[in-house]
């Protein structure tokens, strides 16, 4: 995979087209294992009464054998929607955040190599413009996902979710949960990115050309990574942006300390396992479709 020489304007937009492009193979790839995880996290565990799902494993089995294949693939228009904007702005912004990391550390762009503490701050970075685009379509993914089988209440699909979030709460409840969207992603782009670039400086001798297999390992450790620190924020997250009645005006910390109270501190990690094993396939075609994708408009421009 060829290396980028190019001005940081050209730059700028090749990672634009490219990440956008990787954002799709991203949700093709991982919407499944996604949808198992609101499931799970939204699932509220009462006293004397057992869960509906036990875990990542029995909730794909009952999705499936109630919904078929396609109720996995539940919400997928909303990321699908917005996922090339989403993620074409988010490595947008990582190019952008490399830029001033070079240009604070007085080097070149697209010459000297930025340490990787530079590359997670360019990461965190990142989630500040793509957090803007992307909390409406976190909310209305959630809010479709946990929509039980044979509702009428969302018949319109997509369309009729957005009225329904709009009649609550106007434009202000399209972004609930964008503190907690921000807090998620900027923690989880630092370990995002610096662990993708300190895995592919790793494993691309000097000299060499960057592999696919590279990128596919690289890729898929970073998105394991991101989620192991990201789960946390991401489980307020969702209960935020599925809340409806009084819960709705609880923030982050309220919801954090009853979910404590009531499930206790694995309530903080519901969802975990599916996010994981989503994690290394999703992530690995993200960055493969990304590189890929760079490498062509390298070529062609």
């Amino acid at each position: 995979m060829a290396k980028s020489q190019d001005s940081s304007g050209a730059a700028l937009l090749k990672n634009f087209l490219s990440g956008g492009f990787g954002g799709m193979c991203l949700v093709a790839a991982g919407h499944p294992f996604d949808l198992i995880k609101v499931r799970l996290q939204t699932q509220v565990t009462m006293a004397g009464k057992a869960p509906e799902f036990t875990g990542a494993f029995d909730a794909a089995r009952k999705i499936m054998a109630r919904e078929g294949i396609r109720g996995l693939y539940r919400g997928i228009s909303a990321p699908m929607v917005g996922i090339t904007p989403i993620f074409a702005i988010c490595f947008w912004g990582y190019d952008l955040g490399k830029q001033g990391m070079h240009s604070i550390r007085g080097s070149k762009y697209g010459v000297d190599q930025l340490s990787l503490t530079d590359i997670a701050l360019a990461g965190a970075f990142s989630a500040v413009p793509a957090t803007a685009l992307m909390a409406p379509g976190e909310r209305i993914k959630c809010v479709m996902q946990v929509e039980p089988e044979g509702s009428t209440r969302f018949k319109g699909g997509m369309r009729s979710v957005v009225s329904h979030i709009l009649k609550e709460g106007g434009v202000r409840s399209l972004y609930r949960g964008t503190t907690a969207t921000l807090l998620r992603d900027g923690i989880g782009s630092m370990a995002y990115f610096g662990v993708y670039e300190g895995l592919k400086r790793a494993l691309t001798p000097e000299g060499a050309t960057l592999s696919p297999l590279a990128v596919v390992m690289a890729g898929g450790f970073a998105g394991m990574c991101n989620w192991a620190v990201a789960i946390p924020f991401d489980v307020v997250k969702t209960r935020i942006q599925t809340a409806e009645g009084a819960e709705a005006a609880k923030g982050i910390v309220q919801h954090t300390r009853e979910m404590m109270a009531k499930e206790g501190l694995g309530s903080l990690y519901k969802g975990a396992a599916p996010a994981m094993l989503r994690a290394f396939p999703a992530n690995a075609a993200c960055f493969l479709g990304m590189e890929l994708s760079l490498s062509f408009l390298n070529k062609m421009f």
